[in-house]
């Protein structure tokens, strides 16, 4: 029997139980003033799908790795059920889903430490964890971190000394050179350190700082730390590389091109490994190098003669060693757009070097998502992670902004690439829409343009083409044909495009591109940029585009003429199940506007019970979703969020009643005999549901589950009563159902 005396002890055991049934993907409900309803949560399966920074192997176990992002968090790599497991699920700070560094403890394979900070105006921790990242002991720092600011593919940034793991060392981006005696509780700065830092930068800059801290084990031991220590520096100056070999009390300048010294590995004998590059990354770097250091401080310059003679372009943010074939090391390039990225191998020191990329091949069968441009599956790009498996000199995994790679043919003469990402979801959702009939969800990504998901466990296959937009801004369907979808997106600026907009009439398998009459400067046409939401009617046979000049077409866009009485920039809404019906809110002049004439023309109506002024709502923007939402199963009926309000209407905008109760409404979506919403209650902010119109709330979202509260879209399923989905900006797709009751 266990005996619990105190508060504390209680809080241990409920702490306990809640990791437990976290593992397992259940909830875990806590008592409070609010409802509860307990909910499994399971992501919608795409396979990865954003920026991983760096994949690091622990050198204390065999099969356990750690994977940092630029936004989705921290995973581990569980070789017992062969999946990554997400590491931060219940963080609550949305900053702290940026890890800007990630060290496992080169003894203990229980202790790991991150560093995280999404950039440098928000909060910055230092991470530590006694159980694998199952629980993180949270020590906030003063120095900025920038976990998803130009630079994250540096590093690593963070390091254990493997002959004292109480010491540890972390470069700054703006500060200079940080240290810790006892495990990263507490830190105190490197004075004497060459570089103190640029401060922190202006809105929307960045500095390279100390970009990585590199710990030679070789030069200590017997109860002692370790003496040699070397520090690269990603800002500008005449030096990029310092050495230590007193265990960081006097730095020396190291010898090395003039470039950033990105990217610092160390292997088994002491001998460092840089790559130096002319830029931060992960875009923009022009050139590169890569430097070989010996013990006493001597360095030469290794960089392959392949890169070279091909134009030198890009540089190598990747940087791996082999524990156990010490003279085996590991280089890719990024930002190498004309030749295409690679991976070069050395296994005579930087002597002679192998291109792998040439002889490679990918099997992308599992994620299929990756062919969503329109071509084959190439090396990858942004790529900034590379290791090799220390118990496994064939296992190799490198990191691009999409995925990541493994292989274990490393040897052998034709090299079998497949993604290694089981369990890994770190996308970012702009909008979705769950229809009355077909699939049960679409999505619009950021950078993957959107999917159409007939299956939420498996990874989609790429259809939304003709336009390709690499994002998806947004998605409408007609309530009483769901067949028809319309959607409208954006583009990377450098690519031309014809069209920012597409109609499907199967469900959004294969489309036909939107064309609307030239809008705007020639230069920088309004009508294809991406900035205007579509709207399609109940039947499908009428479209709405809210540009400047607002557009309707009953011909499936082959023509299009002006709107009446909606002002421009404005949504419009149509009713699900009256094909003559739309709606749209008029923030400028606090009204609600009516079409009953299939958008030929809006009317204001008087719209009693709103407030005087009222307040607009959600994000602004292209990606903003929409304040007015349709019940997709009875026409008529309308909610509108105003400020941090909801209002429903059960008679077409005439009058309106209040229906959020004290919850403060983020965003808010509807479903079968349900509205949902993320917001605050009770001063817990969380995902909630309602099902009597918004006079009660239940929470139904755990502490377990916040996703570093980064919510981005909600809405429920009009045919599957309590499901919900949930878009985050980072960790993918969530769909939520009811536990039932045993």
């Amino acid at each position: 029997m266990i005996r619990m005396t105190s508060a504390a002890g209680l809080r241990a055991l409920a702490a306990a139980v809640a990791i437990t049934l976290a593992g397992s993907g259940w909830q875990l409900v806590s008592a409070g003033p609010h409802r509860t309803v307990p909910y499994r949560w399971t992501n919608v399966k795409v396979g990865a799908g954003g920026y991983a920074p760096n994949i690091v192997f622990s050198p204390a176990e065999r099969g356990l790795a750690y994977l940092r992002t630029d936004m989705g968090g921290a995973y581990r790599w569980e070789a017992k059920v062969q999946r990554w497991v997400p590491l931060q699920d219940g963080n609550a700070t949305p900053s702290y889903m940026g890890i800007e560094s990630i060290a496992p403890d080169p003894r203990n394979p229980d202790i790991v430490t991150m560093a995280a900070g999404m950039n440098a105006g928000q909060p910055a921790a230092i991470l530590r964890s006694a159980d694998r990242g199952q629980t993180w002991r949270v020590t906030p720092v003063p120095f900025a971190m920038g976990g998803n600011e130009d630079g994250r593919g540096l590093g690593e940034r963070l390091a254990v000394d493997p002959n004292d793991p109480q010491r540890l060392f972390f470069g700054s981006r703006h500060d200079g050179l940080w240290r810790s005696d006892d495990a990263g509780a507490t830190w105190r700065k490197v004075t004497t350190f060459p570089v103190a830092g640029l401060g922190r930068p202006a809105l929307r800059r960045t500095h390279g700082g100390v970009a990585f801290v590199a710990i030679d084990a070789t030069s200590g031991g017997g109860g002692t730390g370790s003496r040699r220590i070397w520090a690269g520096v990603a800002d500008p100056g005449e030096v990029h590389l310092f050495r230590s070999d007193d265990g960081g009390t006097t730095w020396v300048a190291a010898p090395g091109p003039a470039l950033l010294a990105a990217k610092g590995v160390i292997d088994s004998r002491g001998v460092l490994w840089v790559g130096y590059a002319s830029g931060l990354g992960p875009s923009g770097i022009r050139t590169g190098a890569v430097w070989r250091y010996a013990p006493d401080g001597t360095g030469r310059d290794v960089t392959p003669a392949a890169w070279r003679e091909t134009g030198a372009e890009g540089a190598f943010l990747g940087v791996a060693v082999s524990a156990m074939a010490p003279n085996t090391v590991a280089v890719s390039t990024v930002d190498r757009y004309r030749h295409g990225d690679s991976l070069w191998v050395s296994r005579d020191d930087g002597g002679h070097w192998d291109d792998v990329g040439a002889r490679s091949r990918r099997d992308v069968s599992e994620t299929p998502f990756l062919l969503h441009e329109g071509k084959g599956a190439d090396f990858g790009h942004w790529i900034s992670g590379l290791a090799i498996d220390p118990f496994d000199p064939g296992h190799i995994a490198y990191t691009t902004g999409a995925t990541v790679y493994a292989t274990r043919s490393l040897g052998k003469a034709d090299v079998g690439w497949a993604p290694w990402t089981k369990g890994i979801e770190q996308t970012a959702i702009i909008t979705l829409v769950s229809p009355t009939g077909g699939a049960p969800l679409i999505s619009g990504f950021g950078d993957l343009a959107g999917f159409v998901h007939d299956d939420l466990t498996a990874s989609p296959q790429p259809t939304f083409i003709n336009p390709y937009m690499s994002n998806t801004n947004t998605i409408d369907y007609a309530g009483l044909a769901p067949n028809v979808i319309v959607r409208s997106g954006s583009l990377y600026l450098d690519r031309p495009r014809d069209a920012s907009m597409g109609r499907s009439e199967d469900g959004g398998r294969t489309w036909t591109a939107l064309t609307l009459p030239p809008m705007g400067d020639p230069a920088r046409r309004e009508d294809l940029n991406g900035d205007w939401p579509i709207t399609v009617s109940a039947d499908g046979a009428t479209m709405v585009v809210g540009t400047p000049v607002p557009q309707v077409s009953r011909d499936r866009g082959k023509s299009w003429t002006v709107v009446r009485g909606l002002p421009g920039k404005t949504r419009a809404v149509a009713d699900k199940r009256d094909p003559r019906i739309f709606y749209a809110v008029d923030i400028a002049r606090g009204r609600i506007l009516v079409s009953r004439d299939a958008a030929a023309s809006f009317a204001p109506v008087a719209s009693g019970g709103l407030p005087a002024d009222l307040p607009p709502a959600g994000r602004r923007g292209r990606e903003a979703q929409s304040a007015l939402v349709v019940d997709p199963g009875r026409s008529g009926i309308l909610w509108l969020q105003a400020g941090e309000r909801l209002f429903r209407s059960t008679d077409g905008g005439v009058s309106f009643a209040p229906a959020s109760g004290a919850l403060q409404v983020e965003l808010f979506g509807l479903g079968k005999n349900a509205v949902f919403a993320v917001g605050t209650l009770d001063g817990i902010r969380g995902v909630w549901r309602s099902v009597d119109t918004g006079k009660m709330w239940s929470r139904i979202d755990d502490d377990a589950h916040r996703w570093g509260g980064r919510y981005r879209v909600v809405s429920g399923d009009p045919r599957r009563e309590g499901r919900v989905y949930l878009g985050t900006d980072g960790r993918g797709i969530f769909y939520g159902d009811p536990v039932a009751a045993r």
